[in-house]
Parts: C-alpha cells; sequence; structure tokens
C-alpha cells in the first residue's frame, strides 16, 4: 500500500481578477490530476470572461486583458458550475486535492457559484468531502522558524521543485502538487502515516494557529489587517438586512 504522497493527487488552481475573494472573479482555472509521481498528468483547463475589467495589477501578473476574455473566455456560470462538479468527482473518489493557499481559491470559488449558481461548495460535496493539503500550510507547520517568503514561486525554489510558467494556472496547479509530493517525502516521519482525511483537519488547526500568529505580530506592528483563522474555506459573509422600502 502506498503512503498517499506516492499515490493519486489532483491539485486546483485559480487566477483572478484581484485578491478580494468576496469581489473578485476568476478569470482562469485549472486541475490536474495525477495518478502516480512519473505518470503524466491529466489537464483540464477553463478560461473565463468574468463580464467585469480586469484591473491593470491583475493583468500584469496572469497576461490575460479584457480583450483576450472576451474572444476566448466563456460565461462564468457555466464554468464555475463544471469546476465544482470536477472537485467533486476528486473528493468522491477519495483523491486528495492539493490547494496553494487554499483560503483563496476555494473561498473565491464558493463565491462564484453563490454568485452565478446561487449555490455553495459543499453543496457539491455531497458524494464525499475535500481532502485538500495545502503546501503552505504543511510548510509553516513543517519548518517553521524558516525565514523568508512562503509564496508557490518560493517553495518550489525551496524544495527543488520546477515551476515552468508561474500564474498560469495549469503550470501553478502542477507545481503545487509536485511540492506536495516533495514535502510528504522530505517529512515523511512526521506526515507520511497520517491519512489524508486526518491531515486535512490537522491543517485546518495548523493554519488557525499560524492565523493567530501573524494576527498578532500584526497588533505589534501596530497594523489594522486582519488574519482569517478559517482553513479550508472562509464562511460567507453575513450581509447586512435590507433597508425597506419608502
Amino acid at each position: 500500500m502506498p503512503h498517499w504522497y506516492d499515490g493519486p493527487l489532483a491539485a486546483f488552481d485559480t487566477e483572478t481578477t484581484g485578491v478580494d475573494v468576496e469581489q473578485d472573479r476568476v478569470v482562469s482555472a485549472a486541475l490536474v490530476v495525477e495518478d502516480a509521481p512519473g505518470i503524466p498528468a491529466r489537464t483540464t483547463r477553463w478560461l473565463v470572461d468574468p463580464g467585469v475589467p480586469v484591473p491593470e495589477g491583475a493583468r500584469a501578473v496572469h497576461g490575460l486583458d479584457d480583450d483576450y476574455l472576451r474572444a476566448n473566455g466563456r460565461r462564468p456560470g457555466p464554468v464555475v458550475e463544471e469546476l465544482a462538479r470536477a472537485l467533486a468527482d476528486q473528493a468522491a473518489a477519495g483523491v486528495p486535492l492539493v490547494v496553494m493557499n487554499a483560503p483563496f481559491d476555494l473561498t473565491l470559488l464558493d463565491r462564484e457559484l453563490r454568485r452565478h449558481r446561487g449555490m455553495a461548495l459543499d453543496t457539491y460535496l455531497v458524494r464525499g468531502p475535500l481532502r485538500v493539503l495545502d503546501p503552505r500550510v504543511l510548510d509553516k507547520h513543517l519548518d517553521r522558524y524558516r525565514k523568508g517568503r512562503r509564496t508557490l514561486t518560493d517553495l518550489c525554489a525551496h524544495y527543488g521543485v520546477v515551476l515552468t510558467d508561474a500564474h498560469d494556472a495549469a503550470a501553478d496547479a502542477l507545481a503545487a502538487l509536485a511540492l506536495v509530493r516533495v514535502l510528504g517525502h522530505r517529512f515523511a516521519t512526521r506526515i507520511g502515516q497520517v491519512a489524508p482525511a486526518e491531515l486535512h483537519a490537522r491543517q485546518a488547526l495548523w493554519h488557525a494557529g499560524q492565523a493567530r500568529g501573524l494576527q498578532a505580530w500584526f497588533a505589534r506592528s501596530g497594523t489594522d489587517d486582519r488574519v482569517d483563522p478559517a482553513w479550508p474555506l472562509r464562511p460567507s459573509p453575513l450581509r447586512a438586512p435590507e433597508e425597506p422600502a419608502a
């Protein structure tokens, strides 16, 4: 029986109009599925016309502009439905899902589903729950005292993982998947025998502790930044009641 890091893994990534999960939109996404190390991965890509302008800062990151997305992208509603069903298929099959900085990508997908389909991501997961592996959370827990940034690019450089085209959804997903396999091997004595479902639960606790530590650092620095401890999905904010008609 192989360890989980030598078995099937899937990875999910998005490129977006910005970094606000409540307001920004998906412009591209990818799901990479790899049955075992060394076996060619199967990659599904989606391109979305978000229906809103892509800010200059986001265009500079992923290179997808309004004209290109209008000409080549699909309407967001059908795409986010396909994304949710694709993730649900992996969950139903018991395949762990690698998502770098999961609270961003999964929360943004959840909000897009609510926006365009009137349904939450959890609604699609009736055949089995997600078992998420987040290389950012894992690395911060397993090597917590290492200094330096922990973006996908930084982690790939540190662990010797090839990232060929940063900020392309498929390339980022494939690199994150490879990174999790490396982490599994590197720290096999600590996480190699932990089942993915249990590792998912532990990451929620680790992320919450990491968030509290960062929040305390912000407080000491006198900044007002807030760190959400929820993982891998942030709860939907409660909407304020509508004003009664005059």
